[in-house]
């Protein structure tokens, strides 16, 4: 192993008789330090906006939904709440009750959710750290009081220095009547005022108005139903043994979600769109890599001689051949440590001085990264098996070569 490596080395450093193979060689190494800095890069600005999204989400997400497998709601008996209470590791639970309603605030009206939450939510949650304008509050006296989604607040034209004027729900419900107007419709209204916007970066923020629990029962014409229960879990706590602990209180026909599973459509697609632009890259990496196959199959034509004297001196096929795809190997490892440190220094300077910066009217003025050491065993294993491939040829190439050049297959 030594011995093959020391003659790669010596290859790979030696001046060569035709200038080409060293210039070859060099764009070799150059293409591999972009390609791993790119593939490294790529893969931390998808890290750092799924750490960003789901900073977000987690702030509207509890740690674990409970919702019905079928229909809309459910209801818990208060022994179950307190089997529920009891279990190590959760911290704190609440109700939560929402219907899709129509939104009317001085003759505009848009379609959302209306959710009611119960006083435990802000504990459950993290909703109160979104809040843009206002406070958190929900009721006061008799007044039903609501935050509302940013990009609802922007579709209905809400004016904040406004306090008399309330935002009217409209809940539409279906009433029995004779035959000829069996398909009539009414609809039950709730007053709640604006408290406060929250921005999540999500669909939530042009859907949802939050409220109290019993205002949004009323609404609903429901007494102590809920569409979920939010939980909130000890940090150190153990997911799986707390969902099968849930599940023999609540029993079958329930969904327990984690936060992955409440926004696993659109987890999914992110990490869908990272790995296709990854494996983009790894195809881009992978035409570069036939620079360094022109580069070893010119150094293969050039030492010739050198094989021919080596094979004279007893060294195996298997031998020769290893020398080669040695060669490709430290081109491939040259071309990755140079890679990785410059994705290093640019993601210090996009880290810490906003390198490359978002348009205006975005939640942030810079692309997110986040580093993961996993993403380096990747990018490492892909970037060697690229130059490993590479190498076949060239050192099959020179495996051919005899004791006797003018004997040469």
């Amino acid at each position: 192993m030594n011995f093959t490596f020391e003659i790669a080395k010596r290859y790979l450093l030696a001046k060569k008789s035709t200038s080409a193979v060293n210039i070859i060689t060099w764009i070799s190494v150059i293409g591999i330090t972009i390609g791993t800095s790119a593939l490294i890069l790529i893969l931390s600005v998808f890290n750092g906006f799924e750490s960003l999204l789901s900073g977000l989400y987690n702030s509207f997400n509890p740690d674990i939904k409970i919702v019905p497998i079928d229909g809309k709601y459910f209801e818990l008996d208060s022994t179950q709440v307190i089997r529920l209470n009891d279990i190590p590791g959760i911290v704190s639970l609440s109700k939560t009750v929402e219907e899709v309603c129509i939104f009317e605030y001085k003759d505009v009206q848009k379609a959302g959710f209306i959710k009611g939450v119960d006083r435990n939510y802000n504990t459950v949650t993290s909703i109160d750290s979104t809040i843009e304008i206002g406070s958190f509050k929900l009721r006061e006296g008799n007044l039903t009081y609501g935050v509302l989604g940013k990009g609802l607040s922007t579709n209905l034209s809400i004016n904040h220095n406004d306090a008399i004027t309330p935002i009217t729900v409209f809940m539409p419900i279906r009433k029995k009547t004779s035959l000829m107007n069996n398909m009539g419709k009414e609809f039950k209204q709730l007053s709640v005022y604006p408290s406060g916007i929250f921005a999540v970066g999500s669909e939530a923020d042009v859907q949802y108005i939050i409220t109290n629990y019993e205002a949004v029962n009323r609404l609903l014409s429901q007494k102590d139903k809920i569409s979920a229960l939010e939980l909130k879990l000890a940090e150190d706590h153990d997911e799986d043994e707390i969902r099968s602990k849930i599940q023999e209180v609540i029993g079958e026909g329930f969904a327990i979600k984690n936060r992955y599973d409440q926004e696993e459509s659109f987890l999914k697609i992110m990490n869908i769109e990272k790995w296709i632009s990854f494996l983009i890259v790894v195809l881009v990496l992978g035409i570069i890599a036939f620079n360094m196959v022109g580069s070893l199959w010119m150094m293969v034509l050039e030492k010739k001689k050198d094989i021919s004297i080596l094979r004279s001196m007893g060294l195996e096929t298997r031998n020769i051949r290893n020398i080669f795809m040695m060669e490709g190997i430290i081109i491939t490892g040259v071309g990755l440590i140079l890679g990785t440190a410059l994705a290093l220094v640019l993601y210090y300077l996009q880290k810490h001085h906003d390198l490359i910066t978002i348009p205006d009217g975005f939640m942030i003025s810079a692309y997110p990264i986040k580093l993961k050491l996993s993403d380096f065993l990747i990018v490492t294993v892909t970037v060697f098996c690229i130059g490993w491939l590479a190498s076949i040829l060239p050192s099959y190439r020179a495996g051919k070569v005899s004791a006797f050049v003018r004997e040469e297959l």
